[in-house]
């Protein structure tokens, strides 16, 4: 669901974006007037979501759970009216700063969904820790009996492992992130030639027919990508951490200086 809400508001971006939209909505009154008001009220129901979460009175309104997908949908839906309101373009300074304010505050809201996830399980479930990621990746390491057919893979692994957290332990923190996905992938792409290259050698065995050796294949691939992916989580987990701290203390000024240049958008439209 939540691709399809990615895809279906991309396409409409890129639909208003190339669409004459001025010859048919105007800012100032019908419909593109009524795209401002909806697209503002639905930034200012962002503020349900904080409200209701640190206020306890407020559970009548529904759960946290939903208000956060509604505040992450509303961050979605919210500028995109308000894109279709302003017809894609610029206009006067009071609105070009208002217009430029929603796009900061929307584009630092992706970067925090993104942090988020990385150190949640899942978008809407508890927050892991460091010591739960590790137990994962150490039970991943002793489930070897799927790629028994393949003796020298769980020790090339182990080594891939090792050099990765080792090079991320030479690295800044806030760094880690990069360098543990590139190390990743590198990993990756040999473990995977090595498989390709293990399996093909033993082709001429005439005890294993095609079709079993590509079943292997996906065996060993599927674990190598598990056991890769717990490893980059352990070792990227604390800059993530840090990341989403940061992001989370500049969040709130930025709406804040949303709602000002929102307001002050309003006032100079309505009053002058």
């Amino acid at each position: 669901l939540a691709q399809v809400f990615s895809l279906a508001t991309l396409a409409l971006l890129v639909w208003g974006y190339r669409f004459p939209t001025e010859q048919y909505l105007t800012p100032q009154s019908g419909a593109g007037y009524a795209f401002g008001i909806l697209g503002g009220s639905a930034m200012l129901l962002l503020l349900v979501y904080p409200l209701r979460k640190r206020v306890r009175w407020l559970a009548f309104m529904g759960t946290t759970k939903r208000w956060f997908q509604a505040h992450m949908a509303l961050g979605v839906i919210g500028p995109v009216l308000v894109l279709f309101h302003a017809n894609f373009s610029l206009g006067a300074t009071n609105s070009n700063v208002a217009l430029a304010c929603m796009l900061i505050v929307s584009g630092s809201g992706l970067f925090g969904r993104y942090f988020y996830t990385r150190i949640h399980h899942g978008l809407h479930g508890r927050k892991a820790n460091l010591a739960e990621l590790r137990a994962y990746a150490d039970k991943l390491r002793w489930v070897t009996s799927n790629v028994d057919f393949l003796p020298g893979l769980v020790g090339r692994i182990e080594a891939e492992e090792q050099r990765i957290v080792a090079r991320c332990e030479r690295t800044l923190l806030l760094a880690r992130p990069l360098v543990g996905a590139v190390g990743v992938l590198l990993a990756r792409r040999r473990l995977r030639h090595h498989v390709t290259g293990a399996l093909r050698a033993s082709a001429a065995t005439p005890r294993q027919p095609g079709a079993h050796r590509r079943k292997l294949k996906g065996v060993a691939r599927q674990y190598i990508d598990h056991r890769l992916a717990a490893t980059r989580r352990v070792v990227e987990f604390g800059a993530f951490e840090r990341l989403f701290s940061l992001w989370h203390a500049l969040h709130l000024p930025l709406f804040v200086m949303l709602l000002v240049a929102g307001i002050a958008h309003v006032v100079a439209v309505h009053v002058y």
